[in-house]
């Protein structure tokens, strides 16, 4: 994954430079695409907990601890740490590299709202993408998306003041198309992907917790609250990760939703048999 990011971002640095007759953007692709891949690969976990204000629960003895060390034994995945977050709308996300080096994270609000056992479906659901190394994928993801419209943005600065350029209006009016259209196509393709892991850690989470009928309700009770009060300390750059928006409702356009339909998401956990 790491090696198409690479591929990806040095190939548009090489076409905005070829168009601009200008290798500039072309090292500033290999620079960023090296730096970016390999921070996103290592600190990204570690970011969006302190960007979250996550705090590490220690408590062994606690429900929460007992909950994800019993969905760990059943699936054979190590023991991720686990943070709780000070915010009242009930949410959760994972994170981490892979399933030795992962975080599941939960809200204050998704404690006081949900039962034992959608709580567990919920904590399923993160340890599927845990277990499927979705939060290595989505990041990455949105590391493409936000390498990509940099680069665009370069480009399209560079043209508009004439810093270079082969063949003049043309290649001129190539740029700037390009330009724009990137960063869309890359945030349709990152939107693509958070979408389809999450129906695919519905359904692993379903199986693993055995209630895929409790998912459903959280997934209910949670989409119902996130709608009448947006989560203050959460990030757009971040919202993906969520097991529901944390935001308010995204544009008019299904293709740029970083979540599926929640309804969608409970009429295919209530049609599930496990």
């Amino acid at each position: 994954m790491i090696f198409v990011f690479l591929i990806l971002v040095i190939g548009l640095g090489y076409l905005f430079s070829y168009l601009l007759d200008s290798y500039f953007i072309l090292i500033f692709a290999v620079l960023l695409s090296i730096t970016m891949s390999f921070s996103s690969y290592w600190y990204s976990d570690k970011i969006v907990l302190k960007m979250n204000k996550a705090q590490r629960v220690e408590e062994e003895d606690s429900e929460l601890y007992r909950l994800v060390e019993n969905l760990c034994i059943t699936s054979g995945l190590p023991q991720p740490d686990i943070y709780l977050i000070d915010a009242q709308q009930p949410n959760a996300f994972a994170t981490g590299r892979n399933p030795e080096n992962s975080a599941v994270a939960v809200t204050r609000g998704i404690l006081d709202i949900l039962d034992k056992d959608e709580l567990e479906g919920v904590l399923a659901h993160e340890l599927a993408h845990v277990q499927h190394r979705d939060i290595l994928i989505s990041t990455i993801a949105a590391t493409i998306a936000g390498a990509i419209t940099l680069l665009a943005t370069m480009a399209r600065w560079s043209a508009i003041f004439g810093l270079g350029g082969r063949d003049g209006d043309n290649n001129l009016f190539a740029t700037l198309a390009m330009a724009i259209l990137a960063p869309i196509a890359a945030m349709m393709i990152q939107m693509a992907v958070s979408r389809s892991r999450e129906y695919a850690a519905d359904k692993g989470g379903a199986n693993l917790s055995k209630k895929p009928q409790a998912l459903a309700s959280a997934l209910q009770k949670l989409e119902e609250f996130s709608k009448r009060r947006p989560m203050q300390q959460a990030n757009a750059n971040t919202a993906h990760m969520f097991i529901v928006n944390p935001l308010t409702a995204e544009g008019f356009s299904s293709l740029f939703r970083t979540h599926p339909s929640t309804e969608e998401r409970i009429k295919r956990l209530r049609n599930m048999r496990v």
